[in-house]
């Protein structure tokens, strides 16, 4: 069991070098890889090994730090900065980190560079495991309003991945659950499977490592049981969050978010300061990352013999659009849980900007 801490890191220094937690190998096997190269560092985010927003902020942040170790001068500096950025458009904590490593390493001189990248890097990520603990708290407290129920557990959906996968602490979505868990709430959570990339997968994986609750369920069965009213309020992360409060989260969220209004449910966004992009005044500003075919017309599992196979859904010349993320209007939003408490869409500037 574990409380508030990561059982397997997600990411770490190993000398000049990176080891990162494979997510593309779960929830079947536990790989590690070293990452040793700007362009490896690069891969692991675009390829999803390393995934959740605030986790790749933290990864960038490293890769540039790593890019340095090599060469700390002017072009090798913008070329780690470029490079990074334009790994995966939407998350915004990406575009956060690495302006902040940016603010920090261009002053210096070239000798000072690798070091101070280091410790920027750490810092991030030393700050990313605090926020997450404050979220956690923060969310514990609203869940502790909820009305009580009868004869049943505390029930909170969730969609995607935002626990200790996503982040380098123990979640932003999930980090409320898991406090509500080592306080005694024995909440159930209910895991939508996320197509086409199943990160509901890794969150079922993950809170049967910490002894919490849960039952996976396909997509598209969130509405009825919303309808039916087992279901207590719906808490999922973000990828990036505009100024009015409109959402950019994993696919999926905005169908969810329309259920629960519409069954008087209440939807929570858990979310770091580093999400809110207060230069994008709506969602009309958000970029969606549309990805590879292959996402939708494939889908990896194990055989018999524990062995993982790619298997075809579809013939491989069927048309498919595969967005990544869909948009969440602020109205459908009951608050937002972050780090410095919980707000609703009208107050976020104040509390945040």
């Amino acid at each position: 069991m574990f409380l508030f801490s990561q059982p397997v890191p997600t990411l770490c220094r190993n000398g000049d070098s990176l080891v990162i937690l494979d997510q593309t190998a779960l929830p079947w096997q536990r790989v590690e890889r070293r990452l040793t190269t700007l362009e490896e560092v690069a891969h692991a985010i675009t390829t999803m090994q390393v995934r959740g927003a605030p986790l790749i902020g933290c990864t960038a942040a490293c890769g540039v730090a790593l890019a340095l170790s090599a060469d700390a001068r002017d072009p090798q500096l913008e070329h780690a900065l470029a490079t990074l950025g334009a790994t995966r458009p939407t998350a915004v904590n990406l575009a956060w980190a690495l302006a902040r490593m940016a603010a920090r390493l261009r002053p210096l001189p070239v000798a000072q560079r690798a070091a101070a990248a280091w410790t920027e890097a750490a810092t991030i990520g030393a700050e990313d495991a605090a926020t997450c603990a404050a979220i956690g708290a923060h969310g514990l407290a609203l869940l502790r309003t909820l009305p009580p129920r009868a004869g049943r557990p505390l029930r909170i959906m969730t969609h995607c991945n935002a626990g200790w996968l996503a982040t380098l602490g123990a979640g932003t979505a999930l980090a409320p659950i898991y406090a509500a868990h080592a306080a005694g709430l024995a909440p159930e959570v209910i895991v939508s499977e996320t197509r086409p990339r199943n990160q509901g997968l890794l969150t079922a994986w993950e809170l049967r490592s910490g002894g919490v609750a849960h039952r996976l369920i396909a997509d598209n069965a969130a509405g009825l049981l919303l309808a039916r009213g087992e279901v207590d309020v719906v808490i999922t992360g973000a990828d990036r969050i505009a100024a009015n409060g409109d959402t950019a989260n994993k696919i999926g969220t905005y169908l969810k978010a329309l259920a629960a209004q519409a069954n008087g449910v209440p939807f929570y966004i858990a979310a770091p300061r580093s999400t809110f992009d207060f230069s994008a005044p709506d969602a009309a500003a958000i970029p969606i990352e549309e990805r590879s075919a292959a996402e939708v017309l494939e889908v990896c599992g194990v055989d018999g013999d524990g062995n993982s196979r790619q298997v075809a859904l579809a013939p491989a010349d069927t048309q498919v659009a595969n967005p990544a993320f869909d948009l969440t209007p602020a109205q459908l939003i009951s608050g937002f849980i972050t780090e410095r408490g919980i707000f609703t869409a009208d107050h976020l500037r104040e509390a945040l900007a």
